[in-house]
């Protein structure tokens, strides 16, 4: 492929990408990511991957596509906006969320004890992984309908790649304090996917300068500590591991502790980021909440049998915590209420 065929596939594909409603698009070199695996290695020494075993197998895998796709020569990374402008209908407890959610308090029944729980906002609507994963097989069809020998490999989130990493290096936005991706226009309500091809292209190589300046907001209001310094995670302390990743019975004492009334998943450290104040509305009708999939019911939820909870959560994100999680999360913010 000519010089100018590769800019003229660059600018359909980035065109076509608009179209299927993705919000951000860059287009970077398939190769290994040499300082930020470097990183990666430090985190895992450090045990702060928690209960995520995965995140420590072969760390060279994590950080070059071209061993889980050997013959990818770009990386066709996208972000989708999430945000949805609905609020929690349950207030924080401690204060230290930043940004007051309460539209009416319906946090306390008439016995005192909490009745709903807080859902992270990227899980309310449909499954990230289908929407991002359909939109990433229609922009790889197109490619193919228009040069038959691209082959390509599609990742959103569970495959092993470093999802931020690359939107940092495709020029999408930067990496914040909490450790999530920030764009100029979405804050970080993101969702992030690639798209490793084996055809050549023109490259983006402008990153977005960091940001976060001298602001401290994320590592301050997390409840548990679990932003142990700048652009640092302890998983074992986050409230989003413990509430989703986690498989054990209970929710270890120190997280339990301070919940702050969230079920599932957190976005305190996002919710208090001044990029995220002004964030868009998204335009993808799938990512509009389910019914009960901003506060849950925690009676409801503890009602639930197998076969109620498949039919409630398929297609959810939500159904990564499994159905043993999400009763134990509901038993630990009536415990603690």
């Amino acid at each position: 492929m000519s010089s100018r065929e590769n800019v003229s596939l660059t600018t359909q594909i980035k065109a076509r990408a608009v179209e299927l409603g993705f919000d951000k698009i860059g287009i970077v070199r398939a190769e290994a990511l040499t300082e930020e695996r470097e990183r990666l290695e430090e985190w895992l020494r450090r045990g702060y991957y928690g209960e995520m075993p995965y995140m420590a197998r072969d760390p060279e895998q994590r950080s070059d596509p071209r061993k889980i796709f050997p013959v990818a020569k770009s990386v066709i990374v996208v972000a989708l906006n999430y945000y949805t402008p609905h609020q929690h209908s349950v207030s924080t407890g401690s204060g230290r969320d930043r940004v007051n959610h309460a539209t009416t308090d319906n946090r306390a029944s008439e016995s005192g004890a909490q009745s709903t729980g807080k859902v992270s906002r990227y899980a309310w609507g449909d499954d990230y992984h289908d929407v991002v994963g359909e939109k990433l097989r229609d922009l790889l069809a197109g490619i193919k309908a228009e040069y038959p020998e691209a082959e390509g490999k599609i990742c959103v989130d569970i495959q092993p790649t470093m999802d931020k990493a690359w939107a940092v290096r495709a020029g999408l936005g930067w990496l914040g304090k909490h450790t999530n991706v920030i764009t100029h226009e979405f804050g970080s309500w993101i969702f992030i996917g690639e798209l490793l091809l084996n055809l050549k292209l023109d490259y983006d190589d402008q990153e977005i300068a960091d940001q976060c300046g001298s602001c401290t907001l994320c590592i301050d209001a997390c409840p548990t500590g679990a932003i142990v310094g700048p652009y640092v995670l302890d998983a074992n302390l986050c409230i989003s591991h413990a509430t989703i990743e986690s498989r054990t019975p209970e929710i270890r004492e120190d997280v339990a502790a301070n919940l702050e009334g969230w079920f599932y998943g957190c976005d305190i450290c996002q919710d208090v980021c001044p990029w995220n104040h002004a964030a868009k509305t998204t335009s993808e009708s799938r990512l509009e909440p389910r019914a009960g999939n901003i506060d849950a019911s925690l009676d409801q939820i503890l009602e639930l049998d197998q076969e109620k909870y498949a039919n409630r959560f398929r297609g959810s994100a939500m159904k990564r915590a499994k159905l043993s999680g999400l009763q134990r999360n509901a038993r630990a913010l009536l415990t603690s209420s």
